[in-house]
């Protein structure tokens, strides 16, 4: 077992960066993994190749056609590819339409080789979605964390949420993926989904982000790295001392 093995079975909070040497920053708020988007990084691969912290990683290139900075479709799964050579990288993030060939400006076939070889090193595959329009309804929200979890070992899904109801959706797709005994990371992004973070591993997300510095924010929405680790584990306690 490597000392940079993530366990999905609980809650991990990840601090999400675009540099590693916000690694002891993140450690010391007592975040349980690094979340490094290589796609708003300053040479990444140099980055981990230098890198000595104790958390394991979180590898994630964004597209551009999903919201990130990565715009060489070919060239960012390469990188990804070369990431997870790495005895640091714990999982890997790959967008679910890349994966299932839905959207045309994928690489499908080298996000699958990528899939493969992180698979074969042990790495864990998240298989996200994002959408920065709206929250579908709870069905639609359900079959995108069916298709998350048939692509990747952990189906990730960030919608954007208008109002409360949008967020109490979100909150009963994630509560009935974890009863079908799919593991899943879920939030709402935006103002009114903000809650959903800190709310959402009640209901069974296995992941939660958060910048280390608010300033530093990867999405809308997400709380101060101390702040998300403090409520959570508050909500979770709270929970599991009061299930019947």
């Amino acid at each position: 077992m490597s000392a940079f093995d993530l366990n999905f079975d609980e809650f991990v909070l990840a601090a999400s960066t675009d540099s590693l040497a916000d690694e002891p920053a993140a450690r010391e708020a007592v975040a349980d993994a690094v979340e490094f988007r290589l796609d708003l990084a300053a040479d990444p691969l140099d980055q981990l190749a230098g890198y000595d912290g104790e958390l394991p990683i979180i590898a994630t290139n964004r597209a551009a056609w999903e919201g990130g900075e990565a715009t060489d479709e070919a060239g960012r799964l390469d990188t990804l590819a070369t990431a997870v050579e790495h005895d640091a990288v714990a999982a890997v993030d790959l967008e679910c339409r890349a994966l299932d060939g839905s959207v045309a400006d994928a690489d499908t076939d080298t996000a699958r080789d990528v899939r493969a070889s992180a698979r074969e090193a042990g790495v864990t595959v998240i298989a996200s979605i994002h959408d920065f329009e709206s929250t579908p309804p709870v069905a639609e929200l359900t079959e995108r964390l069916r298709l998350g979890s048939e692509e990747g070992d952990i189906a990730k899904l960030a919608t954007t949420a208008h109002d409360r109801g949008d967020a109490l959706d979100l909150l009963t797709a994630t509560h009935r993926a974890t009863a079908a005994g799919r593991t899943v990371a879920t939030m709402g992004m935006g103002a009114a989904g903000q809650h959903t973070r800190a709310v959402a591993p009640v209901y069974g997300s296995k992941i939660g982000y958060a910048p280390v510095d608010p300033a530093d924010a990867t999405a809308p929405g997400q709380y101060p790295l101390a702040t998300l680790r403090e409520v959570v584990d508050t909500l979770t306690t709270a929970t599991a001392n009061n299930d019947v």
